[in-house]
């Protein structure tokens, strides 16, 4: 090769040089990075310029659990936005997550003004609502836009995917809401629900709310209230102790008020009844050792199978005159009884202590 061609060269070399040094970097402007190399905290690229670009691993990603070796390899190609510069040192602290909010805020404006649907992961809740990040951009949801209902338990929704609108957009300031997604969706499924139901009809639900009287479960759209009697063949005080917020359960339609739009639901299966139980494996004559669940004037009543109790009657209780139930049984005894007779119209079962007694006397002679 020709010294002149080599001087040539060199010179091409040094124009080069001198013209990546003269280029402007400043705060805010888009550059395009090639990674050079990557630790475990940070990627350095080259942005064609004197400086030496720095991206931190958390301005590649919101994501605390990603790894730098996941997201870029050497030679990869970023779109970045310069957030500071040193001179002196020679480099340049790059950001590719404010680079796609500032996009993404481009695109969260156009979808404020289309009405457009836009989808986003709650990342925080606070006293006035949650958080949503979308496209980079995080869009404040206030409380009442939230949940279809105040005591819904907002919560929940944290890591949650949702939809959403975007309702003010107006510099740093961009409010969105899930409600308006929802209400539309729930209206569509709502028209679909009643135009299909019917008695007796299975649906696999979530439990919204809990109220003293019973659950709300929502079935597609449509809330439908399952009894507190309904959720359980026991006697219960609270449905808590059979279902909670957010549980998916199986419920079917026991009755329908179209006029109002109101579903009431069951539970509790029929395959599970107590009473179904009894009639098929207990006959007349059966023997059940049981604790005494109450006390009254006339007899002991005695829980023979969960959601059963039977009365034994103050003269089936001795062979001896009882004065008073209390001053031979109290609550929480373990007793044998026989079953005597059982009325399954009027849900009523009576027990006997004394046919027992009567039994073993018989047996000894």
């Amino acid at each position: 090769m020709s010294e002149e061609i080599r001087e040539e060269m060199s010179f091409a070399e040094m124009f080069a040089e001198s013209e990546a040094n003269l280029k402007p970097v400043f705060a805010g402007k888009v550059v395009e990075g090639t990674v050079t190399s990557i630790t475990p905290n940070e990627v350095q690229v080259d942005i064609g310029t004197k400086h030496t670009g720095f991206v931190k691993l958390s301005e590649l990603t919101d994501d605390p659990a990603a790894r730098v070796e996941d997201l870029v390899k050497v030679g990869d190609k970023l779109d970045l936005v310069v957030e500071k510069v040193n001179d002196q040192e020679g480099v340049a602290y790059l950001s590719r997550k404010k680079l796609e909010a500032r996009k993404g805020l481009e695109e969260l404006a156009k979808a404020a003004e289309e009405g457009t649907v836009l989808e986003g992961v709650v990342t925080e809740t606070n006293k006035g609502g949650v958080i949503v990040l979308v496209k980079g951009v995080k869009v404040f949801v206030p409380r009442s836009q939230a949940t279809m209902r105040r005591d819904e338990d907002i919560n929940a929704l944290v890591k949650q995917n949702v939809k959403l609108v975007i309702t003010e957009c107006a510099g740093r300031k961009i409010v969105g809401s899930i409600n308006k997604v929802t209400a539309e969706e729930n209206a569509a499924k709502r028209e679909a629900f009643w135009a299909d139901v019917e008695v007796g009809k299975t649906y696999t639900g979530v439990v919204k709310s809990l109220t003293a009287y019973g659950a709300f479960v929502d079935i597609g759209g449509v809330d439908g209230l399952c009894h507190i009697s309904e959720l359980s063949w026991n006697r219960i005080k609270h449905p808590s102790e059979v279902v909670s917020v957010g549980d998916t359960i199986e419920v079917y339609v026991k009755a329908l008020d179209e006029e109002n739009h109101k579903v009431s639901l069951g539970y509790k299966k029929a395959e599970d009844n107590p009473w179904e139980l009894l009639k098929n494996e207990y006959p007349i004559g059966s023997v059940f050792t049981a604790p005494v669940v109450s006390i009254t004037k006339f007899g002991a009543f005695v829980c023979i199978l969960p959601g059963i109790d039977g009365l034994v009657h103050i003269s089936e209780i001795s062979n001896e005159r009882v004065e008073k139930v209390s001053d031979v049984l109290k609550v929480g005894d373990e007793v044998q009884v026989k079953l005597l007779d059982v009325d399954f119209d009027k849900k009523r079962i009576s027990l006997s202590m004394k046919a027992l007694l009567d039994d073993n006397a018989q047996d000894a002679e």
